[in-house]
């Protein structure tokens, strides 16, 4: 069945290269795999045909007259709001400063030439369905309503759900694919360590807004939730959205952090009966028989917010 996600809606890949032997070569071999291959012969019409036919995929020749790939990938993700589109790269042999420029410009990969079919399409299968997934990820926290900004390890934003753009726009910061974050949160980003990292108070416009990196969503990505502070603390919405004490709304987080009844008892100095007690409270106020439903209505709490 080819590199198909399913047979009514073969996979459109965009084949840049100013080769009209490797074009026709390419446009064969993949068709063979039941996949709609468009051409262009240039960095400028591979930017037209992108932004015209949203390809799945794109394979990028290195090397080009007038704009070369690097230069058209970088378009393609900075300005043209492609970032989720996987760009794989094709360079000469031993080309070993086109391989950085390569993945520096936004590529995911790279294949030497002459272009080795079997290994083309074994790459090209786990880039796709890579994108598939991030795209399933992106379009799930945007009908959730979770404030969510992704960026590069530097600041770029590579994308953000409606209701984060909503929030930062009240604090007066415009929120578009290829922009920096401003200074203050990109400086932020960048003293963070890994599995360290502290939140920071973005205070604008009379705004505050608690920024927190909630994980990786790529290799180079940073995932950060955004908090508005004003409508107060995660623990302080749980308390007034279910009439619990403080104490007891903070079990409530950690319940729904995934966290055990030891561990609760650890991280609050509480004994084990104790968390016992309040988790029946929990049950109690929100109507519910297990930890699992109580989670779910705290998530629905905290996204909400």
């Amino acid at each position: 069945m080819g590199l198909n996600a399913a047979p009514s809606s073969p996979p459109v890949v965009l084949v840049v290269d100013d080769s009209p032997e490797t074009l026709g070569m390419l446009t064969d071999a993949l068709g063979l795999e039941g996949m709609k291959v468009v051409v262009a012969e240039s960095g400028r019409a591979a930017l037209s045909l992108a932004r015209e036919i949203g390809p799945d995929i794109i394979l990028m020749d290195a090397k080009m007259p007038g704009i070369d790939g690097f230069e058209t990938c970088r378009i393609l993700k900075t300005e043209m709001g492609m970032a989720d589109i996987p760009v794989i790269f094709m360079t000469g042999f031993g080309d070993s400063e086109h391989v950085v420029n390569a993945l520096a410009s936004g590529g995911v990969d790279f294949v030497v030439k002459p272009v080795p079919i079997v290994e083309l399409l074994a790459r090209m299968r786990v880039h796709l369905a890579n994108a598939r997934r991030a795209r399933s990820a992106r379009e799930a926290l945007d009908s959730t309503g979770r404030r969510i900004v992704v960026t590069d390890e530097k600041g770029t934003i590579l994308w953000a759900t409606p209701q984060a753009s909503e929030l930062l726009l009240k604090c007066g910061i415009s929120v578009e694919e290829g922009s920096r974050l401003p200074w203050e949160l990109a400086d932020w980003l960048l003293s963070q360590k890994p599995g360290r990292a502290e939140p920071h108070i973005l205070a604008r416009n009379g705004k505050h807004v608690e920024c927190r990196i909630a994980g990786e969503a790529g290799v180079a990505e940073r995932l950060i939730r955004l908090v508005d502070r004003d409508a107060g603390t995660d623990e302080e919405r749980l308390a007034a959205a279910f009439d619990l004490s403080m104490r007891v709304a903070e079990v409530l987080l950690w319940i729904t952090h995934g966290k055990s009844n030891k561990e609760i008892a650890e991280i609050l100095d509480l004994s084990p009966r104790t968390v016992n007690k309040h988790l029946e409270q929990i049950f109690n106020k929100l109507g519910v028989e297990n930890r699992t439903a109580a989670a779910t209505m705290s998530v629905r709490v905290l996204w909400d917010g």
